[in-house]
């Protein structure tokens, strides 16, 4: 148990301040495990110091295992996979992200590359759906590309979301104590007590303001549904066990004929700037070895 102050309080302050020792310490341990029926057990099944009674322990839980939410929270995620003819790529694009605007979607990222003549076309759309919708949203997708791969997983976020609802709840009721503390004039209280108080309401109002937002993000996971889905151009599949023998040798030798002249281009190229010093160079040497050959003959003739 954490003590916040000294013990020169008085014997009811001391009390309250156990009591919330007891509270905080509860809200930092599993907020599953009787999160909210021991804040509520009666004051007199308290012992000294905050603690509940065995019996009103036990009954505690069981209350609370009774009380057990029956919902499941699934974050719930759909990747798909279209095909669309390379012309209607950027339309089927454009005719599914307006079905969104006309939906309860929320549309988090979208890329449409159109086609070059180095690359294909292709385009993304990224969005959050609320379950109700998904099936018109999709529907509106297969009316205008075809979908040729759909996987759809989803994760339990029930005991995640179960536990921070807890510890939410047991910090207000703890921040809440501690205003009351501060609004309480019939207690005197030391400058330094209540600086103590201040301080330890403000951690607990900065850990509330953090449990709230993970439970709105939680909230987004498991209240709307991801959709991903992804476009690319249709792909011509060529039929080769029907092109025979003949239309397979063709294609091979087109494709060795082509392999060859890219081979000669290459040599071309690799030779060419050799051949441009090396040319004058031997035509030097010849026309040196004419004139010493001459230069030779003469010397000999006289």
């Amino acid at each position: 148990m954490q003590r916040f102050f000294p013990f020169s309080f008085s014997g009811a302050l001391g009390a309250g301040l156990l009591a919330l020792g007891t509270l905080l310490a509860a809200g930092c341990q599993k907020h599953h495990e009787v999160p909210q029926a021991l804040a509520e057990a009666p004051a007199s099944a308290r012992l000294a110091g905050g603690a509940a009674a065995p019996a009103e322990l036990a009954r505690a839980r069981e209350d609370s295992a009774a009380e057990a939410p029956a919902e499941r929270f699934l974050a719930v995620r759909h990747d798909l996979s279209v095909e669309v003819a390379p012309d209607k790529l950027p339309e089927a694009w454009a005719s599914v992200r307006e079905l969104c605007g006309t939906l309860r979607c929320e549309l988090l990222s979208s890329s449409l590359q159109r086609e070059t003549a180095q690359q294909a076309g292709a385009a993304s759309l990224e969005m959050r759906v609320l379950p109700a919708d998904v099936d018109r949203l999709l529907g509106g997708l297969a009316g205008v590309a075809q979908v040729v791969q759909h996987d759809t997983t989803s994760e339990d976020k029930t005991a995640e979301v179960v536990d921070v609802e807890a510890h939410i709840r047991n910090r207000t009721e703890f921040r809440d104590s501690l205003r009351a503390m501060l609004a309480d004039k019939s207690v005197k209280r030391e400058m330094s007590d209540l600086l103590e108080i201040q301080r330890t309401l403000a951690d607990t109002q900065a850990d509330l303001d953090s449990s709230a937002t993970r439970r709105k993000i939680l909230a987004q996971q498991t209240g709307m549904q991801h959709v991903q889905v992804r476009f690319t151009p249709t792909r011509a599949l060529v039929q080769g066990a029907r092109t025979g023998p003949i239309g397979r040798a063709m294609r091979e030798a087109g494709e060795v004929l082509a392999d060859s002249v890219a081979a000669l281009i290459t040599f071309v190229a690799a030779v060419l700037p050799w051949a441009v010093v090396a040319v004058p160079f031997f035509w030097g040497l010849g026309v040196l070895a004419r004139a010493w050959r001459r230069r030779r003959a003469r010397r000999t003739g006289a």
